[in-house]
């Protein structure tokens, strides 16, 4: 006897119609349609009004083991645009920086560092920018993991809707007794270290040992570990945490940061080993 076909094999006909609980007519005027006009079965479904987009988008996130965000998520997180609008220009350009930070990143006889997302300015987008990179990295599979960095104004736990009680703060300053990496809903495979209460000393807690030793033990525990930091104008927290990850991500945003800026950013990491991975101009 043979075993029932796995949920992602089946055709995207058969996920649509149980989905909308379509008729055999009416699965037989889709087809009809199909044939007639050359297209897809979802593209001809949507145009018959027997579908709609989303019915589609949630029909290839099956297919293709792809986390795609439900209606609620949406709402509550509209930043996380690789999850809520996959085939935009914005997702399509994330997806085009995990590549880029994947090859450079993937050696074998090299362990993967984390990865340190800094800016030099508040504002250029660097929170949202390291949260969709973390899941476009989880979308991959594997173990990705989010760390709020940014003592001085979080905002991850915001993006994805997680807790904040306790978090990176509470580890370093050994105040934590409970478990404070927490999943997010809907994406296996990715999870968030939120920053926690923020304290007086930021950059003194990013300087000790224990931050070092527990970025250590995070990339052995995931397969990516995004970390997101203040920005270089509030103070040197992103270059610290950068020299301690051992990778780094510039993120500048267009028509707003000077040249300069950037520049004595990407010099403040010459004297530390920070492999810089590249720079990222946010056009938004």
């Amino acid at each position: 006897m043979n075993a029932p076909a796995d949920l992602h094999d089946r055709p995207i006909g058969d996920l649509i119609r149980d989905a909308r609980n379509l008729s055999a007519a009416e699965v037989e005027q889709v087809l009809s349609y199909q044939r007639e006009h050359g297209v897809r079965f979802g593209e001809a479904a949507i145009r018959l009004g027997l579908a709609s987009p989303e019915d589609v988008l949630n029909a290839l996130a099956q297919q293709f083991h792809y986390p795609l965000a439900n209606a609620e998520r949406r709402v509550a997180s509209p930043e996380l645009v690789t999850l809520s609008q996959p085939f935009s220009v914005q997702a399509e350009a994330i997806r085009a920086v995990r590549s880029q930070v994947t090859m450079r990143l993937d050696k074998a006889d090299v362990a993967r560092p984390a990865i340190a997302v800094i800016s030099p300015a508040s504002g250029d987008g660097k929170t949202y920018f390291a949260a969709n990179l973390a899941v476009s990295l989880a979308q991959l599979g594997g173990r990705t993991l989010i760390v709020d960095a940014d003592l001085r104004g979080p905002r991850q736990h915001e993006v994805f809707k997680v807790s904040n009680s306790a978090g990176l703060s509470s580890l370093l300053s050994g105040r934590s007794e409970n478990q404070v990496i927490q999943p997010v809903e809907g994406v296996p495979g990715l999870f968030v270290l939120p920053c926690g209460p923020i304290p007086p000393n930021p950059l003194e807690l990013i300087e000790r040992p224990a931050f070092g030793l527990l970025v250590r033990e995070l990339t052995s525990k995931f397969d990516h570990v995004v970390i997101d930091t203040a920005a270089a104008s509030l103070g040197s927290d992103g270059c610290v945490v950068a020299a301690k990850c051992g990778a780094a991500l510039v993120l500048t945003r267009k028509h707003e940061n000077r040249v300069v800026a950037l520049q004595d950013l990407v010099a403040s990491l010459s004297g530390a080993s920070v492999q810089l991975l590249g720079a990222v101009v946010n056009e938004h």
